[in-house]
């Protein structure tokens, strides 16, 4: 299985495989005919909480890693975790889309190294 990320304001292509939004919020301005999603796994987004500590600087990145992995450990994130893997494990390629504008620090990232791991 090959895991791929993209933000979902980026044109969607067939190469994207299996395309999964990871973001608790709806994305701004993209229709649901535009993200073109197989699934939509909010559940697996880190809470309100640390997303809004992450996005107000109050957290690094590593912190931010550090506490998502331990939410990521329980409750529906685990379960939307494990529903996660279940998909990919079927699939040839899964697109992981999100929207934040950072490319290098976001949840998507953090899945991505959890599902490659």
């Amino acid at each position: 299985m090959k895991i791929k990320l993209k933000r979902i304001y980026d044109e969607s292509s067939k190469a994207d495989g299996v395309r999964i939004l990871v973001d608790r919020l709806w994305p701004r301005g993209v229709s649901k005919e535009k993200a073109k999603l197989d699934h939509w796994l909010k559940e697996i987004a880190p809470t309100d909480e640390l997303r809004k500590s992450f996005h107000h600087d109050e957290l690094s990145f590593k912190q931010f890693k550090e506490k998502y992995l331990k939410e990521l450990k329980s409750g529906e994130q685990k379960e939307a975790l494990d529903e996660l893997k279940k998909i990919a494990a079927d699939a040839n390629q899964v697109t992981l889309l999100f929207a934040a504008k950072n490319e290098k620090e976001n949840q998507a990232v953090i899945l991505k190294e959890k599902l490659d791991g």
